[in-house]
């Protein structure tokens, strides 16, 4: 098997494992205990911490260990918003963030808060100005991950630190992504991480809060991790996670080049080898391993189940898998195209060899699923001179494009294809559709049952 999920989960990285064993044996007491067994435990600990802030950059004493990366998201905005409650209780975020800083602006919002989510680029990326422009007296907090987690996509998080540390406002970097590839750059003030993102082990999170930030911990009060993480910290598992940051962090430069090289192949061969795909994602401005890509004509579930049968482990954002029945929020907000989405996040260690399989193996794949998945007659279909009605109600993705893609030639340039759909992810896959087939999407109507999209055939 080829794990290519690296953007999950990181294979748990050898000095990890090392330093986990070890750290079983030397860092099981209480670290809090004055004995010889609790000093010992709270000199791994202190160490761990140590070196944890410098490969952050920040000081010792503003990095707290959390439970995961999603229990740091959520003290931390939790904690800041609290602390400038006075300020006001307006949220910024990006409409790509991680779900767990989404579920925390909701969260925000039910709250009685307020919420501006910053739309992004047609590759995923925010502009400088839009977050410049949404800022005002009474925000509280913004945040930015460094790099998106779907489709890799690198963030401006030093521009957007340099503008909200004009206006006095904290921002919050979500960092689980790229901290493994090296620190933030920029005037951020807090920070968040998640260590099997890295090669670490699962179950511990960083959250860092730079001095001079108001931060007001929410929940009861707690004498551990400065009251910002509640409960006996899992110090084998933190020695293990910084551990292997520091090793990810010494072989990073050689291998996010070999891994740069190996994505650049499959973003220029994918859709060479395979018809009607869309890469998606920025095709500079991006992390190393992790390259997406979308199939018309695809269920995203079979899809992965094939692949997986061939021997590849991938993930996928589309809306056609068991986990979702509405396309991922991030494809969603780039607008591209999600029916049999891809995305392969590569490992530090990936060989060659793998990559060069997998392009080989992917054409064909995608050929026997759209063989399987057939193109049917399009049902209660009534031609008119200049207009084809396509009810495609009860259908799921792909279906309402494919009925699309077989009677566009029925109508003449000029004419239009009105496809009624209640599926969610065709409000997003007929647009792409028509732009990657050269067609014009008038738009969608309110139809009786789910919706109409208008299609106008232009060549």
């Amino acid at each position: 098997m080829a794990y290519f999920d690296a953007a999950s989960g990181a294979p748990l990285h050898p000095v990890a494992r090392q330093a986990l064993v070890a750290s079983l044996d030397e860092g099981w007491a209480d670290p809090a205990r004055l004995y010889r067994e609790g000093r010992r435990a709270r000199m791994l600990l202190d160490a761990a911490r140590e070196a944890a802030a410098e490969l952050v950059g920040c000081r010792v004493d503003e990095l707290t260990f959390t439970s995961s990366g999603t229990r740091a998201v959520h003290s931390g905005i939790a904690g800041a918003l609290a602390g400038r409650r006075r300020v006001g209780r307006h949220l910024i975020v990006s409409s790509v963030e991680h779900s767990s800083v989404l579920h925390s602006a909701d969260a925000h919002e039910a709250d009685g808060g307020t919420v501006t989510r910053v739309a992004v680029s047609r590759t995923g990326a925010v502009a400088v100005d839009s977050y410049e422009g949404v800022l005002r007296p009474g925000t509280a907090l913004a945040c930015l991950q460094s790099a998106n987690h779907e489709v890799g996509t690198a963030q401006p998080v030093a521009e957007v630190a340099a503008v909200c540390r004009a206006a006095g406002v904290p921002l919050l970097v979500d960092a689980a992504q790229s901290l493994g590839w090296g620190p933030v750059e920029g005037d951020w003030s807090l920070l968040t991480a998640s260590a099997h993102k890295w090669g670490g082990p699962s179950g511990v999170g960083l959250l860092v809060v730079r001095k001079g930030v108001r931060f007001a911990p929410r929940g009861p009060a707690d004498e551990r991790e400065s009251g910002r993480a509640p409960g006996f910290e899992n110090l084998p598992a933190i020695v293990s996670a910084v551990a292997s940051l520091r090793a990810v962090r010494a072989e990073a430069a050689q291998e996010a080049a070999r891994l740069r090289e190996l994505t650049r192949r499959i973003r220029a061969r994918v859709p060479e080898a395979v018809p009607d795909v869309e890469v998606v994602g920025d095709p500079e401005r991006r992390l190393p391993g992790i390259v997406t890509f979308s199939c018309l004509y695809v269920d995203g579930e079979t899809l992965l189940h094939e692949l997986d049968r061939a021997g590849f482990s991938v993930s996928s954002g589309s809306s056609c898998t068991s986990s979702t029945l509405t396309p991922s929020h991030v494809l969603r907000a780039m607008g591209v195209l999600s029916e049999g989405n891809v995305r392969v996040s590569l490992p530090p260690g990936t060989a060659e060899d793998d990559v060069e399989r997998f392009l080989s193996v992917l054409p064909g794949v995608v050929a026997g699923v759209r063989e399987k998945l057939g193109a049917p007659v399009p049902a209660a279909a009534v031609v008119r001179p200049d207009e084809v009605v396509v009810d495609s109600l009860g259908k799921r993705c792909p279906i309402p494009v494919i009925e699309l893609a077989k009677v566009i030639g029925d109508v003449p340039v000029g004419g239009t294809v009105r496809v009624l759909s209640d599926d969610e992810a065709a409000r997003l896959d007929i647009p792409a559709w028509c732009d990657m087939r050269g067609q014009e999407f008038v738009g969608e109507e309110p139809a009786d049952h789910g919706a109409a999209y208008v299609v106008r055939r232009t060549a």
